[in-house]
């Protein structure tokens, strides 16, 4: 059946362990002068699957390790089997004690393509300088990590009907130019929703000092914010305070949806 290939253009840093694998390989230099160009590794489980690590000395480019994963056994699987997973193969840094990873790639494994690799996962240049930390004292750690994507997502479909419905609410808010906290409208409904209007004399993130923040806030998850400059809002020529007292008005707009755990 064959191993199936792919390129990476970067690897990656971390410091955890790879979680299900690490093989050490020793006197790594009679590998060459034995004439062996690959090794399995035991079997590993992950996901409720067996799985091999392969690591190609010469791969498919004489100057690069090729790597690849394959599963180990699948004589008890059903027909038309597929497994999708996503994984990780290693190199141990043994002078930092971190791990070089090539990143989380998702891969399908199939009856007909049980093996997935990397054909250029690190340049045996690179591998062999042992002030990079990867092959010391002729020997060299890789690592394998694999994680099983199960099929048994939560489905979800969100319909918007096109009735866009309008909702008007006045906040009438005295004494404004006392106001040092936060104040806060009555509750009120639109949309079938229940929502407050919050006004915050002193701004909010970013407006802090500068600006009144005025939020819209949805009895719920979400919320819509606008702002005001203070220059403008305190401004009795524009009408916005009159006789100490501010009227905001806020304009609703709400569509009208439904959700179903389905979709044909």
């Amino acid at each position: 059946m064959g191993c199936y290939l792919f390129e990476i253009t970067a690897m990656e840093t971390r410091e955890a362990p790879p979680a299900h694998l690490l093989v050490k390989v020793e006197s790594f230099s009679l590998l060459g002068t034995c004439g062996i160009d690959e090794y399995e590794t035991t079997e590993f489980v992950a996901g409720d699957y067996k799985w091999r690590l392969i690591i190609y000395f010469n791969g498919k480019n004489c100057e690069y390790v090729s790597v690849s994963l394959a599963m180990a056994d699948t004589s008890s699987l059903p027909a038309n089997w597929e497994v999708n997973v996503v994984f990780n193969i290693f190199l141990y840094n043994q002078i930092s004690g971190n791990y070089l990873s090539s990143p989380g790639r998702t891969r399908c494994f199939l009856e007909t393509k049980s093996e997935w690799g990397i054909s250029k996962f690190i340049s045996k240049k690179i591998m062999s300088d042992p002030s990079n930390g990867y092959l010391v004292n002729d020997n060299i750690v890789f690592g394998a990590e694999v994680v099983v994507v199960k099929k048994d997502p939560i489905i979800e479909c969100v319909s918007l009907n096109n009735i866009n419905i309008h909702y008007k609410h006045d906040f009438k808010i005295s004494d404004f130019s006392k106001l040092n906290e936060r104040c806060f409208s009555e509750q009120f409904i639109a949309g079938g929703q229940k929502w407050k209007i919050i006004l915050d004399p002193k701004g909010s993130g970013t407006g802090t000092d500068i600006h009144v923040s005025i939020f819209l806030n949805h009895l719920g998850l979400e919320r819509v914010q606008a702002c005001f400059t203070l220059a403008t809002i305190n401004d009795p020529n524009k009408g916005f305070i009159v006789n100490d007292c501010c009227l905001l008005i806020m304009d609703i707009h709400t569509y009208l949806g439904s959700r179903s755990l389905q979709w044909d």
